[in-house]
């Protein structure tokens, strides 16, 4: 029972510093926050806890200069995902619907990636992914800030890339 407890401890301190790290970010001290999430995934590793590690890569992709390296980090989140979502430990199902949630912003990440990088059809891709995994989203205001976001991003291709949304942004 202890060390179950200082096991959960331990993850809500890795989530803890990571959450830590993007308040310095969007502070705006881009450098420091890069050097702080390169450290933490040095401490975590290719096998860590997944959703530690697509937590990281996740927020590590909006540090990056170059949209190549933003890219890498993107994919390494959405694989630290897919790697959650197959797991069936105890601890997968409590995880679940976070991981979850952290989909159609993955994607939609993605989709911005291929559209700095002039590959338009992988974006679309991309963008279908970010709209069909964004009916897990509540009706709040992270929900709506993806879904606002991937109609942006639509609108910027030049198209819908799935059904449209129902008046309001909201999907079915």
């Amino acid at each position: 029972m202890v060390r179950e407890q200082q096991g959960e401890v331990s993850e809500d301190a890795v989530m803890t510093r990571i959450g830590q790290t993007v308040m310095l970010h969007r502070a705006g001290d881009r450098e420091e926050a890069r050097n702080r999430f390169a450290q933490l995934w040095a401490e975590i590793g290719e096998a860590g806890d997944p959703l530690h590690r697509c937590t990281l890569a996740h927020y590590m992709a909006d540090t990056q200069d170059d949209p190549a390296d933003e890219l890498v980090w993107d994919v390494r989140a959405l694989r630290a995902a897919d790697s959650h979502a197959g797991s069936r430990s105890p601890s997968a199902s409590r995880t679940a619907v976070a991981v979850r949630a952290f989909y159609p912003s993955i994607h939609l990440n993605l989709a911005a990636d291929y559209v700095k990088l002039r590959r338009p059809e992988a974006a679309r891709r991309a963008l279908r992914r970010a709209r069909e995994s964004a009916r897990v989203l509540g009706d709040d205001e992270y929900g709506d800030g993806v879904r606002a976001a991937i109609a942006r991003l639509e609108l910027r291709l030049g198209g819908s890339t799935g059904d449209p949304a129902p008046p309001g942004g909201h999907l079915p």
